[in-house]
């Protein structure tokens, strides 16, 4: 009798389409919040640390270690793209590509911090438990692990 599979379990896509995913994702949150306020708000914080989250889930267990930095990539890269189309969404507009880049992260901090942390947690937890349930298919932890 087969057991139906958990959440720990689900993760099935490529690293490399999970990392495209995020940064497609990521500039969508990112634009969509512009237009909607002009500036980053709280909503792409909560948006990006739920999309950490879900990339985390999403990912095969062969490509953990991709994901795994993931969440600092995608904010850097996000806001260095925004830091030159327009350094007045992130920071003043007066300021240079480095100043904005910075004052961006300052004040995005809390959420790229719970962002990075919950998708290593969950990266983790799904680690520890495919090693004590393997799924049966051929693709057990020691095949992930090469």
């Amino acid at each position: 009798m087969t057991r139906a599979r958990t959440i720990w379990e689900e993760g099935t896509e490529p690293g490399r389409q999970v990392v495209l995913l995020g940064a497609a994702a990521t500039l969508t949150i990112a634009v969509v919040n512009l237009l909607i306020s002009g500036e980053l708000t709280w909503i792409f914080d909560v948006l990006f640390v739920i999309l950490s989250v879900i990339l985390a889930l999403r990912v095969h267990p062969r490509d953990f270690l991709t994901i795994a930095m993931l969440p600092p990539i995608l904010m850097i890269v996000s806001f260095f793209v925004l830091a030159i189309a327009g350094p007045g969404s992130i920071a003043q507009s007066g300021d240079g590509v480095v100043q904005a880049l910075v004052t961006g992260l300052t004040h995005h901090a809390g959420a790229l911090a719970a962002g990075f942390v919950l998708c290593l947690l969950c990266l983790g937890i799904r680690q520890r438990f495919l090693a004590r349930h393997p799924l049966g298919d051929g693709d057990d932890v020691s095949e992930r692990r090469r």
